[in-house]
């Protein structure tokens, strides 16, 4: 039976912390993936060590029980018995049990056989007995696929089930409602792209770096804060990778929704007088007709100048809300003049509350 010191295969020491392990666990596997270096039985060999010893060190009750027994290991597995049972008769201190050596204590013989008879499998006879009992021989399922267990589960399933230490990664196995065999469970991992208003106003590709391979990202139109994209197969192990949308604040549109808000400047004599004035949008440049009189703050509606909608056609509307400019530092003259505009227009005190 084979031993490994996950810790010296992830080149961590023993005091790591969970943070360590994953980012020892994430550089190695990078490093030795059968994608990088096809073909290289040495590279797959390492990858698959360094999976397994991350399987155990990344989950803490695992991580525990490693700890505990060490090389001893094997004198549980000749018993074919977990240490941790309770009622466990072969405890130590039992009739039965273990002595503070490891060795097997009473007078009863044990002994430990691999299930089938040829390959034992992808994981070590320590693995398989302690954290993962129900593992099957695998067998060669083509070029780049890895390997396949007699029982219909990959070599990624094995991990995903095991609880590859990924973001968003479902831990061990699902069983069916009928409680029938357990179902190895895909890990999914996620990823944040950031994006612009226009970007998301016109659609955009964001490229996304996983175990090595690049990947293109579509980006639908419409796109808003917590937008999902899904891509089906391509996180690790074969699961599912899910790329959030962050859009950035923009400096003139506010959005909410598939509607759009922004300030509208306009000058004194626009607002007395009215006018017609341009207004920048997502789509370009359109004129807005300024009736005269209008008030500071009034809000116009822009109808289908918003933002597109996410899944169904046409778009949002824009709404301008006016923010009246006044002029600053009059000249004597234009003072004089205002004072005599001012005095000929009749506008009741806007103080007085009726």
């Amino acid at each position: 039976m084979d031993f490994q010191d996950y810790y010296e295969t992830l080149g961590v020491p023993r005091t790591a912390s969970q943070a360590d392990i994953k980012k020892a666990f994430r550089k190695l596997a990078r490093e030795h993936h059968p994608d990088k270096k096809p073909g290289d039985k040495e590279a797959e060999r390492r990858f698959k060590a360094v999976n397994e010893a991350n399987a155990v060190l990344s989950d803490p009750d695992k991580r525990k029980k490693y700890d505990r027994l060490g090389k001893d290991w094997e004198a549980y597995a000749r018993a074919g018995v977990d240490p941790d049972a309770a009622g466990n008769p072969y405890a130590a201190g039992s009739p039965f049990g273990f002595r503070t050596d490891g060795a097997p204590g009473g007078r009863v013989r044990y002994e430990f056989r691999t299930s089938g008879g040829g390959d034992a499998g992808d994981f070590s006879d320590f693995f398989r007995v302690f954290f993962g009992g129900d593992a099957e021989p695998m067998t060669e399922t083509g070029p780049g696929r890895g390997r396949r267990a007699t029982g219909g589960a990959t070599f990624d399933d094995i991990l995903a089930g095991m609880g590859l230490n990924q973001p968003g990664a479902t831990r061990g196995p699902s069983r069916p409602p009928s409680g029938g065999r357990p179902t190895l469970q895909q890990p999914t991992a996620e990823a944040v792209a950031e994006i612009t208003l226009e970007e998301a106003y016109h659609g955009t590709t964001r490229r996304v770096e996983i175990d090595g391979r690049r990947l293109d990202v579509t980006i639908p139109r419409g796109a808003d804060n917590g937008t999902k994209v899904k891509l089906s197969g391509q996180g690790p192990g074969g699961g599912d990778l899910v790329v959030r949308i962050k859009v950035r604040p923009h400096p003139v549109f506010t959005r909410r929704g598939s509607d759009l808000e922004r300030d509208l400047p306009i000058t004194l004599g626009e607002a007395l007088l009215g006018a017609e004035v341009p207004v920048t949008t997502l789509k370009g440049k359109v004129l807005l007709r300024i009736p005269s009189g209008t008030q500071n703050g009034h809000r116009f509606r822009l109808k289908g100048q918003g933002m597109p909608h996410l899944r169904k056609d046409g778009f949002g509307d824009l709404y301008a809300k006016v923010r009246v400019v006044l002029p600053t530092k009059l000249e004597d003259s234009a003072a004089e003049a205002a004072r005599a505009f001012i005095g000929t227009v009749n506008q009741p005190d806007p103080r007085t509350i009726s």
